[in-house]
């Protein structure tokens, strides 16, 4: 009987390490959103966890949030498109500080529409700002889009846009700052949530801007053009979360 077990419990995880084998992940079909969950052990989260990005920010709850102190200086103009998003890396010295707790900015990057919606409410084009502190903990920063005009520091980063995924163009003499990304207004809205990729960890400070600068009908183009198609997951159930305002 032992010896069954034994054998029993071999085949069940070598059937599970085959049902998990590969872990590429795409927006559409059979290795989209809803399979996340199923294409790698580590993707796991994606299909069991309880506090998932993007949601849907509805009943907000009144509360007394912190300023935000945003200290983002200009990084060097380095854009990659690596299948998923157009990305550009941040060079040390830029932070985020809220509730008096300090997060260093890593990188933003960008989704067509928008992945979190208010009040059931999608938007053109959304800008993730990546934030991560000593420890590793992460706070990102959603800025979502309206159709208008373009956006200048969008702009700046669209003009060296790899068209191809796995390129990369770092432009010599040239910089951007995240600043530029952002509405004149910093009030915005709270809540707890996780990547919106795979591994979509848990544990991430979602920090939403109430106001919406706009982009422009060929910036979001642009985007969709590089990305193949569209590249935001669906909105994900806010569960027991309560969404701070």
């Amino acid at each position: 009987m032992k010896k069954r077990i034994v054998m029993f419990c071999g085949v069940f995880l070598l059937a599970a390490s085959m049902a998990f084998a590969g872990g590429h992940w795409t927006y559409t079909g059979d290795t989209g959103p809803a399979h996340w969950g199923s294409l790698k052990l580590d993707y796991l989260m994606c299909g069991i966890g309880k506090n998932q990005s993007p949601v849907d920010l509805s009943n907000m709850v009144e509360a007394k949030l912190s300023p935000l102190s945003m200290n983002y200086k200009k990084t060097p103009m380095k854009v990659l498109n690596n299948g998923h998003t157009i990305e550009v890396e941040y060079e040390p010295g830029s932070s985020l500080t809220i509730d008096g707790h300090t997060y260093a900015l890593k990188q933003f990057h960008f989704h067509t529409p928008s992945e979190n919606h208010i009040n059931g409410k999608s938007y053109l084009m959304e800008a993730h700002l990546v934030h991560a502190d000593s420890h590793g903990n992460l706070a990102v920063v959603a800025v979502l889009y309206k159709k208008g005009k373009a956006n200048k520091t969008i702009a700046s980063v669209w003009k060296h846009m790899p068209m191809n995924p796995g390129h990369e163009n770092e432009v010599e003499g040239e910089s951007v700052s995240a600043a530029g990304l952002l509405p004149a207004n910093h009030d915005y809205y709270r809540f707890n949530g996780s990547l919106t990729t795979p591994p979509c960890s848990e544990g991430v400070v979602w920090i939403v801007m109430k106001d919406h600068p706009t982009v422009s009908s060929e910036q979001a183009a642009k985007l969709l053009k590089a990305m193949r198609g569209t590249n935001n997951r669906p909105v994900q159930p806010l569960n027991a979360r309560v969404v701070l305002q």
